[in-house]
C-alpha cells in the first residue's frame, strides 16, 4: 500500500522544518538511499534520504511551506504495481491532535500500515551529546509499527544497539507491558504579538518573510534571556605578541594561515581545562562538568547563524585547529554541515572583531554555560611599569549562566585566558 513519507526529525530539538526544494517530482522512480528533498531545520538545509523504494506518487507540501510540524507527512510514495488511485486519503495531513486522554501505549491499529517513510529516531540530550540512540532496522520499524510497539520500550540486540528483528520477536513474545499516562492539562499559550500594522506617515517598507531557522533563532534567544540568569565579565588582552608570533608562523608556512580567532578558540579550550568548573551546563538534578572542551564557533550567515564545534579544542594544536575551523566555516556557508557538527558543544566563542566591534555581550547558547564574545583588536593606551604605553588591546566578555557557573569562576577563567592570549607561547607547548 502506499507510503506516508514524514517531515523527519533532523536534530533532537526540532519540532518543526519546511521543505526547502524538491530533488524528485511527481511519476520519479525513487530508490534506498536517493536524495528526494533538502529540509530546512532550525540550524541549517540538510539533504533527506529516502529510506523505502518506490515512485513518488504524490507530493503533499510544496517547496517553501514552513512550519511543517515533525511527522506530519509531506509526500506518498507507491509501491511496485500501484497507481495514483491507491493515494486516496492517505495524503491528506493530519487533523490536530484534540485534548483528550492518551489512549494505551501499545494499543494495536485496526487496520495493519505499512511504517512510514522516515529516518531511524536518534535519542540525544537536549545538547546534542549522545545519552543513547535508538536505532532499529527497516523491517524492525515496520513491525513494531504493525503491531503497535513503542520502539523506546524495547532493547536492541544488533550492532550499536540497533533494533532488529528477534527483537521485535522477543517484544511480541512477552505481550504488552502495561503502562500508564496522566491525563495533562495543556499549558496556556502566551500572548502573541499583534501583527505589524503601519500608521500614517511610515515610509514606505518592503517585507521579508521569516525563515524556519530566523524563527527558531529568536525563539531559543528569547527562551535564553528570560530563562537563564546571565551575568558578564569583561578583560582586556595585550595582542601584540600574538600577531608576531602569528606573522612568524604564517610567513614560514604559506600553506598554514592562522586567524586570530585560531589563536582564540586554542586559547579557550586550554584555560577551560585549567578552570574545569567553567565548562559546566546546568541541569535539574545536577551540574554537568564536560570532560573535554568541544568550543561551538558563530558563523554568520545571510538568514541567521550556525555553531560548528572544534572537538576537543583542549586536546589539538593551532594548526589542526586552523584546519577545522576554515573547513568548518566554509561548509557551514554552504549548507553542507553534517548533524554532529553542529549539535552540542559545551562552550562558544562569538567573535565580531573584524567588523570593528570593540566589545559586546553575548547571549548565552542552552545548555551550554558560557559563551565568550571577542571584540577587536585595536591600539590603546595602557600603563606599563608606571609609564604610559600603547598595545593591540582586545576586549573579551564572558556571558556566565549563574546557575552553573559562579562569578569567581569566570573571573579564573577569564584570568587563565588572558595569560594565555598574553604570552602565545604557552600555547605552542
Amino acid at each position: 500500500m502506499p507510503i506516508q513519507i514524514l517531515m523527519p526529525a533532523l536534530s533532537p530539538t526540532m519540532t518543526e522544518g519546511s521543505v526547502a526544494r524538491w530533488l524528485k517530482k511527481e511519476g520519479d522512480e525513487v530508490h534506498t538511499g536517493d536524495i528526494i528533498a533538502e529540509i530546512e531545520t532550525d540550524k541549517a538545509t540538510m539533504e533527506y534520504e529516502a529510506v523505502d523504494e518506490g515512485r513518488l506518487g504524490k507530493i503533499i507540501v510544496p517547496e517553501g511551506a514552513q512550519g511543517i510540524k515533525v511527522n506530519q507527512p509531506i509526500a506518498v510514495l507507491l509501491e511496485e504495481g500501484e497507481d495514483a488511485s491507491a493515494i486516496g486519503d492517505i495524503a491528506a495531513p493530519p487533523k490536530p491532535a484534540e485534548t483528550s486522554p492518551a489512549a494505551p501505549q501499545h494499543a494495536p491499529p485496526t487496520t495493519p500500515t505499512k511504517a512510514p517513510s522516515t529516518p531511524p529516531p536518534t535519542v540525544q540530550a537536549g545538547n546534542g551529546h549522545d545519552t543513547s540512540r535508538l536505532f532499529a532496522s527497516p523491517l524492525a520499524r515496520r513491525m513494531a509499527a504493525q503491531a503497535g510497539l513503542d520502539l523506546a520500550t524495547i532493547k536492541g540486540s544488533g550492532p550499536q544497539g540497533r533494533i532488529v528483528k528477534v527483537d521485535i520477536d522477543a517484544a511480541l513474545a512477552r505481550g504488552p507491558a502495561p503502562t500508564t499516562r496522566a491525563v495533562q492539562t495543556p499549558a496556556a499559550r502566551p500572548p502573541q504579538p499583534a501583527p505589524f500594522a503601519p500608521v500614517t506617515g511610515d515610509p514606505p517598507f518592503t517585507q521579508k518573510p521569516h525563515s524556519q531557522m530566523r524563527r527558531i533563532i529568536a525563539r531559543r534567544l528569547t527562551e535564553s534571556k528570560q530563562n537563564v540568569p546571565h551575568f558578564y565579565e569583561t578583560i582586556d588582552c595585550e595582542i601584540d605578541e600574538l600577531l608576531r608570533i602569528r606573522k612568524v608562523l604564517n610567513d614560514g608556512d604559506k600553506d598554514l594561515n592562522l586567524s586570530v580567532n585560531d589563536f582564540v578558540i586554542r586559547a579557550a579550550g586550554l584555560a577551560l581545562r585549567q578552570v574545569p568548573a567553567a565548562n559546566a551546563s546546568w541541569g535539574d538534578d545536577a551540574i554537568i562538568l564536560w570532560e573535554r572542551a568541544d568550543i561551538a564557533m558563530a558563523v554568520a550567515l545571510d538568514d541567521g547563524l550556525i555553531t560548528p564545534i572544534i572537538r576537543g579544542a583542549d586536546l589539538k594544536g593551532l594548526q589542526q585547529i586552523a584546519a577545522e575551523s576554515k573547513d568548518l566555516a566554509a561548509r557551514a556557508r554552504a549548507g553542507k554541515l553534517k548533524l554532529e557538527e553542529f549539535q552540542g558543544g559545551t562552550f562558544s566563542i562569538s567573535n565580531l572583531g573584524m567588523y570593528g566591534i570593540r566589545e559586546f555581550a553575548a547571549v548565552i547558547n542552552p545548555p551550554q554555560g558560557c559563551i565568550l564574545a571577542i571584540g577587536a583588536g585595536a591600539p590603546r593606551p595602557v600603563v606599563k611599569d608606571g609609564q604610559l604605553a600603547v598595545a593591540t588591546v582586545m576586549s573579551c566578555t564572558l556571558s556566565a549562566d549563574h546557575r552553573a557557573v559562579d562569578g569567581a569562576v569566570g573571573a579564573q577563567f577569564l584570568a587563565a585566558f588572558k595569560k594565555l592570549i598574553d604570552e602565545p607561547a604557552r600555547m605552542l607547548l
